[in-house]
């Protein structure tokens, strides 16, 4: 099992679509690893084999059939067990930083606000995951500025394709666990350029 000292390590990001996680997450991995640091990029749902195959089946937007909330969390979940103890637990055994696109709170932000899934069985699977967080940043940002991000890709997911309403949920969502989780959930603005992202999260990290 991983030492508890081990957790300062386990850094996650969230936020609604457009937030620029993904940049962020790679400027940081270049950071860290130009001072010698080893650094493991991964993501949810995703991060292996099995996990990616149920992110590719949740992120479908041609679906013949419509997946339930309920179905939606309960394979998020799935793939977090394999991703968890597949490469995040192995890594900060190694001694490795690890920077996860989304983590635990993703589940109440998006199934749980979002999709309605109620929180006290949202919570009750989270008290299964063996690790948590020891920073998450949650990159916030007007979700109209978010989706004309998003929008510039070349094409939108299940989850990209909700309308505005769902979004304003899930951003109202994540700023209520930013004030419960003061200690841990670190709230960045993400209209600011890259570097000066960056240059936020640095100061957190102490680095």
């Amino acid at each position: 099992m991983v030492d508890s000292s081990q957790y300062a390590r386990f850094i996650s990001f969230e936020g609604t679509e457009g937030a620029g996680k993904s940049s962020l997450i790679v400027a940081l991995a270049d950071y860290l690893r130009a001072r010698g640091e080893a650094v493991t990029v991964t993501r949810e749902p995703g991060g292996t084999p099995l996990a990616e195959s149920i992110r590719a089946l949740l992120l479908s937007a041609g679906a013949q059939e419509a997946i339930t909330p309920q179905t939606e969390l309960l394979l998020m979940f799935a793939a977090r067990a394999q991703h968890v103890a597949q490469v995040i637990l192995p890594a900060l055994e190694r001694g490795d930083w690890v920077l996860c696109d989304r983590f635990t709170d993703s589940s109440l932000a998006y199934q749980g606000a979002g999709r309605g899934v109620d929180a006290v069985f949202i919570q009750q699977l989270i008290a299964q995951v063996p690790i948590v967080p020891n920073l998450t940043f949650w990159l916030d940002l007007p979700v109209e500025l978010g989706m004309q991000r998003a929008q510039k890709r070349s094409h939108l997911d299940r989850f990209e394709q909700e309308k505005t309403e769902f979004f304003e949920r899930v951003r109202q969502q994540y700023a209520r666990l930013a004030k419960q989780y003061s200690d841990r959930i670190k709230p960045v603005d993400a209209t600011q350029t890259p570097e000066q992202v960056l240059s936020q999260v640095l100061d957190y990290i102490n680095l």
